[in-house]
């Protein structure tokens, strides 16, 4: 009687059973997802505080304000009127309100308590108004306007808005900037992360590829198969981080809206930011598969 003999069905070489198969034991992940939760922050802050400057700079560019220093109110009343008048009057110059009296009051509440009474205090008299100007002109308007007030009243002076916040608006601009500069530096670091951990692969690896090679693996499928984990350890860390990243932006700014004040309110972000941070994770990875790709591809030529 024959022995019958069991065929075994050729299967397809499978290059990637060579390798361990946990993915996250690393701490490539990991390293990525703090690089990613700092882009993102950096980033958004970058956006919020360029955003800021912005508003600031077309709010107070044109914007300015006549004090009415005077004691007496029914002379301060007079004055208030007749600059009214002038403005009302003046080519170029609209939105003309007089600040209430109450309001100031509130705003000084904070400072000398609750039971400031108006009559306590001779509050000198605040008009606020708008002058349409270019900037070339806009010196000179406003130093003309201010010779027209003080005619009225000598203790009356025209204070341009941009002459105290200008220079803020630039400070804020300027720490915006720094922040795209740290996005930039945690991308190159991001990118020595992915490189580093490709060295130590196909160092560690390294008698895993030559059997790869005997059994007719191409340094292509090579490449590709380390690419496609370190790819998978990159979009895990990536997610990870930019999920933190996007729980602490929400935490600062409902932080940040029920503080009941202008300037830090209108550090934030503005709708094309929520566009443009989920694609940082894209990029991150795309950074990652490049660095990957050159890396190995440079060590297997090394190698030969």
């Amino acid at each position: 009687m024959a022995r019958e003999q069991k065929e075994t069905p050729n299967k397809p070489y499978a290059p990637g059973s060579l390798l361990p198969q946990g993915r996250l034991t690393g701490p490539m992940p990991w390293v990525i997802a703090i690089m990613m939760f700092l882009t993102v922050l950096a980033a958004a802050a970058g956006i919020a505080l360029n955003h800021a400057a912005f508003a600031l700079r077309a709010d107070v560019s044109d914007r300015l304000t006549i004090q009415i220093a005077e004691a007496d109110p029914e002379v301060r009343g007079r004055a208030v009127r007749s600059v009214v008048t002038l403005l009302e009057q003046t080519e170029g110059v609209g939105n003309v309100e007089v600040i209430p009296e109450a309001r100031l009051a509130a705003q000084l509440t904070p400072w000398l308590g609750s039971d400031l009474r108006i009559s306590d205090i001779p509050l000198p008299a605040l008009i606020d108004a708008d002058l349409v100007a270019s900037r070339a002109e806009r010196d000179s308007r406003i130093a003309d306007l201010d010779k027209a007030v003080k005619a009225i009243s000598a203790q009356a002076r025209v204070e341009p808005h941009a002459a105290y916040l200008a220079p803020l608006a630039r400070l804020v601009g300027a720490i915006g900037l720094l922040s795209f500069g740290v996005v930039a530096l945690v991308a190159i670091a991001t990118g020595a992360v992915v490189v580093l951990a490709a060295r130590g692969a196909h160092a560690t690896h390294r008698g895993t590829i030559d059997i790869m090679h005997m059994l007719g693996a191409t340094d292509a499928q090579v490449v590709r198969l380390f690419q496609q984990r370190m790819m998978l350890d990159a979009l895990f860390g990536a997610v990870i981080g930019f999920t933190c990243a996007i729980a602490v932006i929400i935490l600062v700014g409902r932080s940040m809206a029920a503080v009941a004040s202008d300037l830090i309110q209108s550090v934030s972000l503005p709708g094309f930011a929520w566009v443009l941070l989920p694609l940082l994770p894209l990029a991150g990875v795309a950074v990652a598969w490049l660095s990957a790709r050159v890396t190995l591809q440079r060590a297997l030529q090394r190698s030969l």
